[in-house]
């Protein structure tokens, strides 16, 4: 089991950057957050998991695990939409796992050198697909591919973390935007603290 890897480093520039959220780091610690490092693999998870509690998730991408073997484009351009479906997706949402598999056995999208490429150009490529969003891209960048600043405007949990963090009321764009550059280049370290405070107040 892997996790989301950062240290003293980052822990530092936070708080020199930010007093309040360096008074919550000091206060929770250090977050472990396991990673899905294959992105194919994070991106059909994600997918799965829209819309269903976690313990539905696990039991649908279980099933799903057993039904490929091994979670690759091939073995998905293999199985059937039925088959799919049978381990518990509505149509719609087997048919996006079919349409991602596709994508990547076509050569549409290169899930092997997103790693090359910058956070704007992942989003804008896998957003491209059906049933994939920004924030789905977004977790990916973080939960997959590791990337150091990202901090999610579509993340309502983000947002109430730093309303909490703040006190505020309300939060506008604008705000968010300027916290979130005040936590460049660590964004993404910042946004496990936010996830932490959207529960904690």
């Amino acid at each position: 089991m892997r996790y989301f890897e950062y240290g003293q480093k980052e822990i530092e520039y936070l708080k020199c950057r930010d007093k309040k959220l360096g008074v919550a780091i000091e206060q929770i610690g250090i977050i472990r957050r396991e990673i899905i490092p294959d992105p194919f693999r994070a991106l059909l998870s994600s997918v799965v998991s829209q819309q269903i509690s976690k313990k539905a998730a696990a039991t649908v991408w279980g099933r799903f695990c057993v039904l490929l073997g091994s979670i690759t484009p091939g073995n998905l351009a293999q199985v059937e939409l039925s088959q799919i479906r049978r381990c518990g997706m509505s149509e719609r949402k087997a048919k996006y796992i079919q349409g991602i598999g596709a994508a990547a056995n076509e050569g549409l999208i290169d899930f092997a050198r997103l790693d090359t490429l910058t956070d704007e150009e992942i989003i804008r490529q896998l957003s491209s697909l059906s049933g994939v969003g920004t924030w789905t891209v977004e977790m990916l960048l973080i939960f997959s591919l590791c990337r150091p600043d990202v901090v999610s405007y579509k993340d309502l949990a983000i947002r109430r973390g730093m309303m909490n963090l703040y006190g505020l009321q309300e939060l506008s764009r604008g705000e968010f935007e300027r916290y979130r550059k005040g936590y460049s280049p660590y964004g993404s370290v910042a946004s496990l603290y936010l996830w932490e405070l959207s529960v904690t107040s």
